[in-house]
């Protein structure tokens, strides 16, 4: 998330998707800031990579007392962002910081207690660099989160559509080598980047997601889905590319959302880590 939520789409869509993305995934993400391992409740967070406020407001709710930094690239992520704090109440908890965390400069983010990073730094250029910067940032016996998917998640069942079974696969790997060089990130190790960064890597463990049913769900296949087709499109035959088209017909009766087997499928590895 190139650095953290910065795509080729529209910001409006990609606040459509974090905005799904966050309802879907709360329970997960506050069972997430619940298990961190922190020595004392922080009162000064930074949330790198912020989005539309997920892992913010996750945070604010966790910890009554902190004041949470939110920082990202994209002006009407953060804008969104500041509409919802003040929609909740907490907009005095809350201040937004536009900047490109790849950049040379950063900006005055504090001595934050915990900074996180959700589904952010495989985004970044240059991933060491900033993982040093989060380093000097932290407060000492500071905490550092790093959040990452697994991959984007799958949807459907193996067989389905019925007339082209596996048929979501076959997307997502007709876009691997396109992932492949532009986030050759995405999916790595971060615990051995952490310790050469400076850091003791606590604690790491990999969750496995699996939600389904609901509104939510449907919808957030059909975001998910429709980025994936405008990408893996010159890699799929006519027959598949066609019956993606028919899963994407918000007006069809073969549409995403009259689906009834609709499931989110993940996995997330967490990784806790401490400045030496």
């Amino acid at each position: 998330m190139a650095h953290p939520h910065q795509h080729s789409d529209s910001d409006s869509d990609q606040a459509e998707i974090l905005d799904l993305d966050a309802e879907v995934f709360a329970e997960h993400t506050a069972d997430i800031t619940a298990w961190l391992p922190l020595r004392s409740e922080p009162r000064r967070i930074v949330d790198l990579g912020c989005g539309t406020g997920a892992g913010t407001f996750a945070l604010l709710d966790r910890f009554p007392d902190a004041q949470v930094t939110a920082v990202d690239t994209s002006a009407g992520h953060l804008r969104l962002l500041r509409e919802k704090a003040c929609a909740r109440g907490v907009d005095g908890r809350v201040r937004t910081v536009q900047a490109d965390l790849d950049g040379d400069d950063w900006p005055d983010l504090g001595t934050p207690d915990l900074v996180w990073a959700s589904a952010s730094l495989h985004h970044m250029a240059h991933p060491d660099r900033v993982l040093r910067r989060v380093r000097e940032l932290l407060a000492p016996g500071g905490l550092f989160a790093v959040v990452e998917l697994a991959g984007f998640p799958r949807f459907l069942p193996a067989d389905a559509p019925e007339n082209r079974p596996g048929l979501e696969e076959r997307a997502h790997a007709a876009i691997d080598g396109h992932h492949a060089e532009h986030l050759p990130h995405r999916g790595a190790d971060w615990g051995p980047m952490l310790t050469a960064a400076g850091f003791t890597v606590e604690d790491e463990r990999t969750l496995t997601f699996e939600g389904g049913g609901g509104e939510a769900v449907g919808r957030y296949a059909h975001g998910g889905l429709r980025r994936l087709r405008g990408a893996a499109a010159p890699g799929l035959v006519p027959e598949d590319l066609a019956a993606l088209d028919e899963l994407l017909d918000t007006d069809g009766p073969n549409s995403l959302l009259h689906r009834t087997d609709l499931a989110v499928r993940t996995e997330r590895t967490v990784w806790v880590a401490r400045a030496r």
